[in-house]
């Protein structure tokens, strides 16, 4: 009696072990889907990201060879009008007035642009806080 106890706890045993592993093996699978499925998204970020950096760094260099291509029509205008038109006043050429303030776009002159205050900057208070303050106080 003792041997057949031995053999169907045996039995049993290797049955239970045998279920346990294939659930196991289940969720190893599934992590191992997971984590394939995390590694592609992954990467797929990465490629957006990278592809997101070249196209501003392409729109950048197209934005400022817009820039250099639109002063020099400008300055082109402002010498053809001054050779075309040379009895013309000054106060009336519509491109004579503004080319004194346009300015190449080089590097150099990027670098001093960007030390230089907005030309919309006042230099004097507006009272936009103080009004808030005001408000705030009278809540």
């Amino acid at each position: 009696m003792a041997e057949i106890n031995i053999i169907a706890f045996g039995a049993l045993g290797i049955v239970i072990g045998f279920l346990i592993g294939r659930f196991m093996n289940r969720d190893n699978s599934q992590q191992k889907d997971l984590k394939k499925e995390l590694e592609k998204s992954r990467y797929e970020v990465e490629q957006y990201r990278q592809e997101l950096v070249d196209h501003f760094a392409q729109s950048a260099e197209l934005l400022d060879n817009i820039s250099r291509d639109y002063s020099k029509l400008y300055q082109h205008m402002a010498a053809t009008s001054a050779e075309l038109m040379p009895n013309l006043p000054e106060q009336d050429n519509p491109f004579a007035k503004r080319i004194s303030k346009l300015s190449d776009v080089t590097p150099e002159a990027e670098g001093e642009a960007s030390q230089e205050q907005p030309r919309d900057y006042s230099g004097q208070a507006t009272g936009l806080l103080k009004d808030a303050e005001k408000t705030s106080k009278a809540s």
